[in-house]
């Protein structure tokens, strides 16, 4: 009998076996398009010329149907997919935001390939890019420095919010703890009444704030939490690493949380073992893709029942 994972009416049968992966590697990230193809951005580690990585691309069976990307990524982070299908992927190695279409294409990049932006500014190990329901695009930016941003969707630059020295990467400072603070702001997403979610997962908690960056409120108990994706019927779903799926309404208000520790099919690593859930995302079926990161080819899809 298929085991059942979730919280409240959001229920899932693994499928096991899921992915025919075309190498090694571990997957950051995972997001689907509007002809339900799963693109997963995935660390493939050392290479001669310094860290490497590639998209990979499988229909909804898990079948590969292609790679791209190696001589872009460095070291894969964020995933994000419009609606029209084209791809946003963030690089916390190489400080960029690049923008492709479904055949790998760079259409459009933020930053600058392997130079850090000035404090302050665009980017410095940036986390993730998502959209706005009218195509702005905003910007965690996220390990080096505790930033957020806000970009036209021709990519010029609105605003940036947010303070903190980086402790994360420097070891040294004062991380930021107060309204609009942040300690590594990991994740960004936009709601359809534009207020902007941002996981600020130093601190254990998540910001949300007006798409100006003005400081709305806080949710202080969402601890290691990676990501987060909200569905057509405006509930978030939280990856943590160490916590499994929190499903949430957009008030905070908590669903349940789903995701059992360890390594058989449908478990999560976590805790003493290695990986988590770092993305995630729901295609236009309901199904739901895990991605865990501190593990090999860790990809996990979730049919929804």
């Amino acid at each position: 009998m298929t085991k059942r994972f979730g919280a409240g009416d959001y229920q899932y049968e693994h499928v096991e076996g899921w992915g025919q992966f075309p190498g090694s590697g571990e997957v950051s990230d995972v997001a689907t398009d509007s002809e339900g193809r799963v693109y997963a951005c995935v660390r493939l580690g050392q290479g001669p010329d310094g860290y490497e990585g590639e998209m990979w691309v499988f229909d909804r069976e898990g079948n590969h149907l292609a790679s791209w990307g190696r001589d872009i990524f460095d070291v894969p982070h964020g995933l994000w997919i419009g609606p029209d299908d084209d791809i946003y992927h963030t690089d916390a190695g190489n400080h960029t935001v690049t923008k492709h279409n479904t055949d790998g294409e760079v259409l459009m990049t933020l930053g600058t390939k392997d130079r850090a932006g000035q404090h302050g500014g665009p980017f410095n190990s940036p986390t993730r890019a998502a959209l706005s329901r009218s195509g702005e695009i905003f910007v965690s930016d996220g390990y080096r420095q505790n930033r957020c941003h806000r970009f036209t969707a021709k990519g010029e630059l609105m605003l940036s919010w947010g303070r903190g020295d980086p402790v994360y990467s420097e070891g040294t400072g004062t991380p930021g703890t107060g309204p609009g603070e942040f300690n590594i702001p990991h994740d960004i997403t936009v709601d359809r009444n534009d207020r902007v979610y941002v996981l600020d997962r130093g601190n254990g908690r998540l910001q949300v704030f007006t798409n100006e960056g003005d400081f709305v409120e806080q949710w202080p108990d969402v601890p290691d939490a990676n990501e987060t994706v909200i569905d057509d019927d405006d509930i978030m779903h939280i990856a943590t690493g160490d916590h499994g799926i929190m499903v949430r309404t957009l008030d905070g208000k908590s669903i349940g949380v789903w995701g059992e520790k360890g390594e058989n099919p449908g478990q999560f690593r976590g805790g003493p073992l290695r990986g988590g859930p770092h993305g995630l995302w729901i295609d236009s079926r309901g199904d739901m893709y895990v991605a865990e990161i501190g593990a090999p080819l860790k990809l996990q899809k979730f049919a929804r029942i």
